[in-house]
């Protein structure tokens, strides 16, 4: 069948449950266009055996009718993902080579659930960025194009996830976001994607940026694929102390567009002077939607949210420049050593080598709040509001169930746009940061086209394990949405 890359995860595993395909054939039909797709660059690494080799094993279990929950389903791996016997890299030259000899927690889980890998998709390096622009291993394009042809940001940092899904290079991948790493990007390339509860996937065998922040998440072209990927990626782990200790609900079964009996808040602040006309255009569209769902509309105040972004670009710097200290050319990956240097040189010349500008950038920021003299003007302080954010999203539960917000301030911009301006790219997370920084889920789903025909997402925030009231919000901004557009083949 040459239409297997079109089916979404719930399809493909369906159609192997049922015979109507096999698995080799899913995984054939998707490893020949991940050849097909290299110019997009969303591939650091391509594993089409592993993909064959779990195809294999789906093919034989169905006979005996034991098959796992992702049977048959291919995935790509965000290269952020340790995998046992294949190159992880975070996207970074200091990285470059660096094979584990052990699985993270979340791609043991999905292997363990049946599913096959693809390979390790592009990111931007150490997750530090919102275009993929920043990875040692050039940036990804996204599939979409406007009327002038550019070539167009993926969004970040999981951009090769969001490309691959889009191109049909995947069905369905792995994301982490730290300040809206998933959202963004599911935005900017017309897919949905999962920020769950921070603690719900283990972050262990996850190359961290900010520890406190971190968290993996699933992306796939529908709501659906997201809650059956998530159901096998999240859980307790032992070995990550930030992991809680909670059962997984059934997301899947649990799926449901009736949101009668639901409040839905819309926040004041999160509509700026200078708003984008048509992010606005599509919010107001999307309240009408939750509204003809069932749902009760009403305004909620998030007073603190213009120190959202401040605070994160504090507080995450501040733990990289922590996290990224093991990069020192001892033990792993690059080692730069001139001659007669000592052990002082050899860490300079390593890191200087290895680390990008972005990241040396936030290495250097964080080092700076953190040290003696600015500690308290800059860290302590960050945290304090911090923890007001996290307040302000108690406070407006009292009046609602979920929040409905943009994903992002725009549609995906031109590759180099912003790449001169920090600040400028800094902002693309002004709608997603928040609930990072309070650990709510948050979901993106793609609510339409603007004027010159990129996609542009909306965002559902839920109370703290609620996953399920995100997910079926999520679900009936999709069914009315009917979003069925994707980018013309030109790659």
């Amino acid at each position: 069948m040459s239409d297997l890359t079109n089916l979404t995860v719930a399809e493909i595993r369906d159609g192997v449950a049922a015979g109507t395909f096999s698995a080799r054939e899913v995984a054939t039909a998707f490893n020949a266009e991940v050849e097909v797709g290299r110019k997009l660059n969303a591939y650091i690494v391509e594993t089409p055996e592993k993909a064959l080799e779990a195809a294999d094993v789906a093919d034989a279990v169905r006979k005996s009718g034991d098959l796992k929950p992702l049977s048959g389903v291919p995935l790509g791996m965000k290269d952020l993902f340790c995998t046992e016997g294949v190159q992880s890299t975070a996207a970074s030259h200091i990285l470059e080579g660096f094979t584990p000899t052990y699985e993270s927690t979340v791609s043991a889980r999905l292997w363990d659930a049946g599913a096959g890998m693809l390979g390790k998709l592009n990111l931007d390096q150490f997750a530090m960025g919102s275009s993929n622009e920043t990875s040692y291993f050039g940036n990804v394009v996204s599939p979409w194009r406007d009327a002038s042809g550019k070539d167009l940001a993926p969004g970040g940092s999981s951009g090769g996830s969001s490309a691959a899904i889009s191109a049909r290079l995947c069905p369905a991948a792995t994301g982490t976001d730290t300040g809206g790493s998933i959202r963004q990007p599911a935005a900017f390339t017309g897919i949905s994607g999962i920020k769950p509860t921070y603690g719900r996937c283990s972050r262990w065998g996850i190359v961290a940026f900010a520890s406190s922040l971190d968290q993996a998440g699933s992306m796939a072209r529908t709501v659906k694929d997201n809650a059956i990927l998530l159901e096998a990626m999240a859980g307790f782990d032992p070995k990550d102390a930030t992991s809680l200790d909670a059962p997984v609900p059934q997301w899947e079964a649990g799926l449901s567009s009736d949101l009668k009996g639901k409040t839905v808040g819309i926040p004041k602040e999160y509509r700026p002077d200078g708003l984008n006309p048509e992010i606005e255009a599509l919010w107001d569209k999307g309240i009408a939607w939750l509204k003809d769902a069932g749902a009760e509309v009403v305004e909620v105040s998030l007073p603190h949210t213009q120190y959202a972004l401040p605070t994160y670009y504090i507080i995450a710097p501040a733990e990289a420049s922590s996290n990224l200290a093991r990069y020192d050319g001892v033990r792993y990956g690059l080692r730069d050593l001139p001659d007669g240097a000592g052990l002082q040189d050899m860490y300079a010349a390593t890191r200087a080598a290895g680390f990008g500008d972005e990241v040396k950038r936030r290495i250097m920021i964080g080092t700076y709040v953190l040290s003696a003299g600015f500690y308290d003007a800059y860290y302590t302080q960050a945290c304090k509001v911090r923890a007001l954010i996290a307040r302000d999203f108690e406070a407006a539960w009292e009046k609602c169930d979920l929040l409905l917000t943009p994903t992002a301030p725009s549609a995906a911009f031109a590759l180099g746009e912003k790449q001169a301006d920090p600040l400028a790219m800094y902002l693309n997370d002004v709608f997603t940061v928040p609930a990072s920084l309070a650990g709510l889920p948050a979901m993106s789903v793609p609510g339409g086209l603007d004027s010159a025909g990129l996609p542009l997402g909306l965002q559902i925030i839920g109370k703290a394990l609620d996953e399920q009231g995100v997910l079926n919000a999520s679900l009936a901004l999709e069914e009315r949405a009917g979003f069925t557009a994707r980018p013309e083949k030109w790659w």
